[in-house]
């Protein structure tokens, strides 16, 4: 079946017109050629469970081509980096390159300089290999990313069974539920990956008592080993914010059972230690600054958790059914998982439960920007796959009495991941106008200028970002913001202000609009007539134009002139 699904594929993508795109995004353009692939691969699979004898090979070759069909597609059909957090990413790296490591702190991104190994990693990669810029790459980040976490998830599941089956389900139900989105060009991605290899590399080294079905291990660590462990840890610590604290979490409730202690506790205090010394150096203005939020939302459990999941009011009713589908499969994982713990007495022998529940305290103590109950998914996932998979892949018995099941199962998995990942195409997606559109205004215009946006979705606007003021319109009081729908030359006067005598630009692009369509931070026609109000008054001039973007300059009348 491989071939046949790679061949409708590679057809589907020829018939997808990206002009069609609306609230739905991908969903609503690729072709039925790219569903039959889809559901072809799935059932492929299928019938690779039922024979016991099919080789890893096999098994691999349909995750990769799980992998292709899912990641590769968005950038074989944009030819622009989606994402605009990728594009400022893209754009500290470039700081950090201009001025010998360091970041300016304009607009508040010194914060990178407290965490910079992901851009330091990346800086030194253009420098080695002769690059001006990521994009290059970074456009195809997710497919990067996602092919190298298949070696860690096949060593934490190694970890627990040899059986062929059960690892390679494990496997594809990882892929086919993880619909987060925190794999595209950015210190998540990086230091998750380095988070899975830490924990392959304890299970790995757990005796055989601490994993049923195992043969015997080494007990302890051998020091290169535990040399290269204390890398990983590293790595991680100095390059993001909340995965430090989610492997101590996740190693401490490993210490829990006795028997291994031995191997986690050194492990445990590597991460700990490290995490505790950036905290007291290089990372502490950060800490010094958002400690009261920290101890003020630990006394807040409920609104942590409810924070992430309740803001749905004002978006747009194809996003909140979205919401809901993304939310019933992440229900419905942990359910399988509680369920699996329950009828298979042996998975509560091995370490994966207390994987699956170690993200869970703190989405109790910090809501992260209201993204933390996402975050505790992605991080109990790897391990609630493989709960999952010992319930749908019995690792013993034949398989073909339910293979129906188990298919309907694999399809409903996969139809909540491909409307969680792409139905906000339209405002993740960038067209070259909107591209140049934002070079213009970062790269073109007088230093110490005021580009204003009305939304984050815009790619690139933090290139050269020290060389200019930021304003965000979704981002100002609710005051300003009701000001401006009502009247959006009114409620721009306390944003042009802030530019003094120097110029300022309102960037208006196809994204931004999509952005307020789909998250209804603004009213929906607030585009239209923003840019219906700057077209006609005094003081601004369209400088710049294309089918995707539009740029507004506005210059503020000379002292003592009325006009």
């Amino acid at each position: 079946m491989l071939p046949a699904v790679l061949a409708l594929w590679l057809l589907s993508l020829r018939d997808a017109h990206l002009d069609q795109m609306d609230d739905l995004g991908l969903l609503q353009v690729l072709p039925v050629t790219f569903w039959a692939a889809l559901a072809l691969l799935a059932l492929g699979f299928c019938a690779a469970l039922t024979d016991r004898r099919t080789p890893h090979g096999c098994y691999a070759a349909y995750v990769l081509a799980l992998i292709g069909l899912i990641h590769a597609t968005p950038p074989l059909l944009y030819s622009e980096l989606r994402y605009a957090w990728a594009w400022k990413h893209v754009a500290v790296i470039d700081a950090m390159i201009r001025h010998n490591g360091e970041v300016p702190d304009a607009a508040g991104l010194g914060i990178y300089n407290q965490w910079p190994g992901f851009f330091q990693f990346n800086a030194m990669l253009l420098r080695a290999a002769g690059l001006e810029s990521p994009l290059g790459y970074a456009l195809w980040a997710q497919v990067l990313v996602n092919v190298a976490m298949l070696g860690p998830l096949l060593l934490i599941y190694r970890s627990v069974t040899t059986n062929r089956r059960l690892i390679w389900g494990a496997v594809w139900i990882y892929y086919s539920c993880s619909w987060v989105g925190q794999d595209y060009f950015a210190p998540q991605a990086f230091t998750f990956l380095l988070y899975a290899t830490v924990i392959g590399l304890v299970l790995r080294q757990l005796p055989s008592s601490a994993i049923p079905n195992r043969g015997a291990s080494p007990r302890g660590w051998p020091p290169g080993r535990f040399i290269l462990l204390l890398v990983i840890e590293a790595a991680i610590v100095t390059s993001h914010q909340l995965t430090p604290l989610m492997l101590i979490s996740a190693l401490l409730l490993l210490s829990l059972p006795r028997r291994n202690r031995q191997v986690v506790l050194p492990a445990l205090a590597g991460a700990f230690t490290l995490n505790l010394a950036w905290y007291a150096s290089v990372a502490r203005p950060y800490v010094s600054k958002h400690l009261g939020d920290f101890v003020s939302a630990i006394t807040r459990p409920e609104a942590n958790v409810w924070s992430g999941l309740n803001r749905l009011a004002e978006a747009a009713p194809s996003q909140v059914v979205v919401a809901w589908i993304d939310r019933g499969l992440s229900g419905g994982i942990f359910l399988l998982a509680a369920v699996a713990c329950v009828v298979h007495s042996w998975t509560r022998r091995t370490p994966l439960p207390l994987l699956v529940v170690s993200p869970l305290p703190l989405a109790l103590i910090n809501a992260y920007g209201g993204e933390m109950v996402f975050r505790a998914y992605m991080f109990a996932l790897p391990a609630a796959a493989f709960l999952v998979a010992s319930l749908l892949v019995p690792p013993v018995g034949h398989l073909r009495a339910r293979t129906p099941v188990v298919y309907v199962a694999l399809l409903a998995m996969l139809g909540g991941l491909v409307f969680g990942y792409y139905s906000k195409e339209a405002m993740n997606r960038f067209f070259s106008g909107e591209v140049a559109a934002t070079r213009y205004v970062t790269t073109r215009t007088p230093t110490g200028s005021l580009i204003i946006s009305v939304t984050f979705a815009a790619p690139g606007l933090e290139m050269h970002y020290d060389r200019h003021e930021r304003a965000e319109i979704t981002e100002e009081s609710l005051a300003t913001k009701q000001l401006l729908a009502k009247d959006p030359l009114a409620g721009l006067q306390p944003l042009l202000r802030r530019a003094g005598d120097k110029p300022a630009y309102v960037l208006l692009t196809r994204a931004q609009n999509a952005d307020i369509q789909l998250n209804g931070a603004m009213p929906p026609d607030f585009m239209r007539r923003l840019n219906s109000a700057l077209s006609k008054a005094p003081g601004f001039t369209s400088v710049y134009r294309n089918a995707d973007a539009i740029v507004y300059r506005f210059r503020p009348p000379p002292e003592g002139n009325s006009g």
